[in-house]
């Protein structure tokens, strides 16, 4: 690989959780019968499906951090059951009643998994608000309420009062309510995923693989101490698959960032005045992104960058500046709590393509991946990644035919450098043209 996963230390959800030592790490030459790379969502759920499907088979998931640090511990904890705001625009009534089904198939899955193994991770059936600022983000959700009504789905009208009393701030005119989204705290769902899998999996921390290649009917790769081999392979890199050559130059690499406060004091509860644990997505997609978690911190998420090389596109001085966004964000709608400092501010960087397109299915001979979730990477991941173990074991359902219904080849990109300044010039326009929303 050229360019290896460099999340920075400053993820807020991963500091939350108490300490656990780490997982062994690729050493010396190992095998599996089915090896699954990536322990994020669509990992996970990978491993746990092939496990179930061949409980005497040995299987190894590996990832280039600690199980949690990456991508899919990084969000703002929403799993969503709607199609991500592009897809709900899709000219087919079918295709979207698919991905709302498939979604919610994996919302439903998650739910056993969490009661079943008493996994601690702030999981609510909280559904969401989607709110708006100004006459623009109203816009947006008469449109939003538009496409509710076409795809037959409840909303409700939260106006400025009664949204007020939740939010414990008046800066938003109204928002819609949608009751199908859970919250959930994402890096202790992740961790708590990982510590329920099937005994015949095997998970590798700080492994990261810079080379991968078919040998003698095996797929063999090579990381910093070792290498690992096993006819079957699945990708649930996302965005990384391109680094070993697959999916080249169909998809876009895109970092959002977040802050949060520490847990409010009792008195700053008085002062803040509202309820504990919702979640609010803007209007304007380009907006701010809101949490008050279940245990009383406030979350600001706004900011997009490309990021070619990943987390080293990303300097010390824009952090700083993304966080003076979000602080200011912060303010707009919270003065009174102006003394509630800021503990971190992170970054998580996933995978778009240019016609919001999700790849799903077989790259090679004994090689398959699940990748580009498109900014919804919790329900996406999680029933991509069960799937996609089904129909590497080859087995079938209706889900496996409705996954391939729904997902195609993500398009391919302009040439550098006329990418990076198209990207960038796009994500600048859309910054200044949701400045009344942010």
């Amino acid at each position: 690989m050229v360019h290896l996963p460099n999340d920075d230390d400053q993820c807020g959800w991963y500091h939350a959780l108490p300490k656990v030592p780490a997982r062994p790490s690729l050493v010396g030459e190992q095998t599996a019968d089915y090896l699954i790379l990536g322990a994020g969502f669509a990992g996970l759920a990978m491993a746990r499906r092939v496990a179930t499907h061949k409980p005497n088979s040995r299987i190894k998931l590996i990832d280039a951090q600690r199980v949690g640090q990456g991508a899919s511990g990084r969000n703002s904890g929403f799993v969503i059951d709607l199609p991500h705001k592009f897809a709900l625009e899709h000219p087919d009534p079918e295709h979207k009643q698919k991905l709302l089904a498939l979604n919610r198939s994996a919302i439903a899955q998650l739910d056993q998994l969490v009661n079943q193994y008493s996994i601690d991770c702030q999981w609510s059936a909280k559904g969401k608000y989607q709110g708006a600022v100004g006459a623009r983000g109203e816009a947006y959700l008469d449109h939003f309420e538009h496409l509710m009504k076409e795809l037959g789905e409840p909303y409700y009208h939260v106006d400025n009062k009664e949204l007020s009393e939740v939010l414990g701030t008046p800066y938003y005119r109204r928002a819609i309510y949608t009751p199908g989204s859970y919250l959930v705290q994402p890096a202790a769902l992740v961790r708590g995923l990982s510590e329920s899998l099937p005994d015949n999996v095997s998970v590798l921390e700080n492994s990261p693989i810079r080379h991968l290649t078919k040998e003698n009917g095996q797929w063999v790769l090579y990381g910093h101490e070792g290498v690992i081999k096993s006819p079957v392979l699945l990708l649930g890199t996302s965005i990384f698959t391109r680094e070993f050559g697959y999916l080249k130059n169909r998809l876009l690499p895109v970092m959002t960032f977040a802050s949060w406060t520490r847990p409010l004091t009792d008195d700053e509860m008085r002062k803040y005045g509202g309820e504990l644990d919702w979640g609010l997505t803007p209007a304007d997609h380009a907006a701010t992104t809101m949490r008050m978690t279940a245990d009383r911190r406030i979350m600001v998420r706004n900011s997009y960058k490309h990021t070619p090389k990943y987390g080293r596109s990303i300097s010390h001085a824009m952090k700083a500046k993304i966080r003076n966004d979000h602080r200011q964000a912060f303010l707009l709608r919270y003065p009174a709590l102006e003394d509630v400092p800021f503990t971190h501010t992170w970054g998580g960087v996933y995978a778009i393509s240019r016609n919001f397109t999700n790849f799903f299915g077989q790259l090679d001979e004994g090689l398959y991946a699940s990748a580009c979730d498109n900014g919804v990477g919790v329900a996406w991941g999680t029933i991509s990644g069960t799937l996609l173990a089904d129909h590497a074991v080859g087995a079938t359902s209706n889900q496996l035919d409705d996954i391939k219904y729904v997902t195609g080849m993500p398009s391919l990109n302009p040439p550098e450098p006329f990418l990076g300044i198209g990207v960038k010039s796009r994500i600048q326009l859309a910054k200044w043209q949701s400045r009344s929303e942010l």
